[in-house]
């Protein structure tokens, strides 16, 4: 398994790091940790998709992010006296390798280039919280719907051109910050189109080129 946040980690630091982390599994609906729990560890998730979930200012819990093989969740707590800004469950069956700050704060006195590659993974999450802000004061609904179908699309495995994405319209709605009835109506119109298929709690991408296109 590659990590993204570990992309530009030379393989036998990598090798070390893994060599420390400590494998966790999860059951579905289980959370991993709750916002404002002490940051005190790092999650790389090697299997299963994790849903990261913030209060709203009307009390509501709203999904944010998915995460999934390949990315990883917790990363603030390394820089170091933070506590966990949102709350982390697993939408699935799930794996992650836990590696703490402690453990991590060696392995950055040991490679001082890690550092570098920490920061730049930061600025990067940054950077992309900041395009979606612009994007909900700019963007229509449509795209920003079809825009998180694509993302999402690239989570889940595809078979024989298909992939199938096993998250509730409400939690796309939240993804996409519209309405429900909106976003129902999105989908409707894309299912209309054939290039995705609809069906209890799950939406299966029939032509995901298609969809790209039409979320430009």
């Amino acid at each position: 398994m590659e990590w993204r946040l570990l992309a530009d980690v030379p393989p036998e630091q990598v090798r070390e790091l893994m060599q420390i982390a400590r494998r966790r599994t999860f059951a579905r609906n289980e959370v991993v940790f709750h916002r404002d729990d002490p940051g005190d560890s790092l999650h790389l998730i090697n299997k299963g998709r994790f849903a990261v979930r913030v209060m709203t200012p009307l009390g509501d819990t709203a999904t944010i992010a998915v995460r999934g093989p390949g990315d990883s969740f917790g990363e603030m707590a390394l820089v170091g006296g933070m506590r966990r800004s949102a709350t982390v469950a697993a939408l699935e069956d799930a794996e992650t390798f836990s590696v703490y700050e402690r453990e991590f704060e060696q392995l950055r006195r040991e490679h001082p280039p890690v550092n570098d590659v920490l920061v730049r993974f930061l600025v990067g999450e940054i950077r992309m919280l900041n395009e979606r802000l612009l994007e909900a004061l700019y963007v229509p609904v449509e795209r920003r719907v079809l825009r998180r179908l694509v993302e999402l699309a690239e989570l889940y495995p595809s078979e024989n051109g298909v992939t199938e994405i096993a998250l509730t319209q409400e939690t796309i709605s939240e993804l996409a910050g519209a309405k429900r009835p909106t976003v129902n109506q999105v989908l409707r119109e894309e299912a209309d189109r054939g290039t995705i298929e609809l069906q209890r709690g799950k939406t299966r991408v029939l032509d995901l080129d298609a969809l790209r296109k039409r979320a430009g």
